[in-house]
């Protein structure tokens, strides 16, 4: 059964990006640190076709995370780019050949023709909204997992919508004091943490998305997809 999962590094604060985002620093002034335990890794080194890195449980857990993955959901500002209408020129933050491997859908309120890339991944920019964007990778991934990549606000849009099956949170024992929230706002779900993986720089937790609040009788529901 195909499920929809993410995963976002957060300081201890709940922020996901540090304040003074930009071209130059897309995570903010120091934003980069929430990430220096996957960059560490031998699994992300791999991914960018790079060699060495550690092979720890923090690779593990991203070996986990990243199984069976056929397709992904981004936000428009995860790509890049801007906020305005597109700049041909730009082609995403990851050189000419980006990670992914595999379909990528990208939610923008501006058309832009599917853009291909090195490695198999292929760009389809999505202007009919998080479900649209989401039908559109379940159709691509066939029987595999679909992955929604971030960033904050896209995280929160399918959240909000009940769409998303489970939640790796990286916290991040670092506080950016401002910046970019995960969580701006109440949501109607239930995050029911599974399983707890501590390491030296971060600790991983999944969760598992039920629909309606902590204590009502739709957070008991069991959660389905198709």
């Amino acid at each position: 059964m195909t499920q929809v999962t993410s995963q976002i590094s957060v300081s201890l604060d709940g922020y996901v990006a540090a304040p003074g985002q930009s071209r130059e620093d897309p995570l903010g002034r120091g934003g980069l640190r929430l990430h220096e335990w996957f960059f560490a890794t031998q699994s992300w080194r791999a991914r960018h076709g790079l060699a060495g890195g550690e092979r720890n449980v923090d690779a593990d857990v991203v070996d986990e995370m990243t199984a069976g993955i056929g397709a992904y959901v981004m936000g428009r500002r995860m790509f890049g780019g801007g906020e305005d209408a597109w700049d041909l020129d730009w082609t995403g933050w990851w050189g000419e050949e980006p990670p992914f491997h595999v379909p990528v859908f990208v939610l923008t309120h501006h058309p832009r023709e599917a853009l291909a890339m090195k490695g198999g991944t292929v760009f389809h920019f999505v202007t009919d909204g998080v479900e649209a964007a989401l039908a559109a990778a379940r159709a691509a991934a066939g029987d595999r997992d679909v992955a929604v990549a971030g960033g904050a606000s896209a995280i929160r849009q399918y959240l909000a919508a009940g769409l998303l099956d489970t939640l790796w949170l990286h916290v991040v024992p670092m506080v950016l004091g401002g910046g970019t929230p995960l969580f701006a706002g109440p949501l109607d779900v239930t995050l029911e943490p599974v399983r707890v993986v501590p390491a030296p720089a971060v600790t991983h937790v999944k969760y598992r998305i039920r629909p309606g609040s902590p204590g009502s009788a739709a957070a008991g529901s069991p959660r389905t997809s198709s």
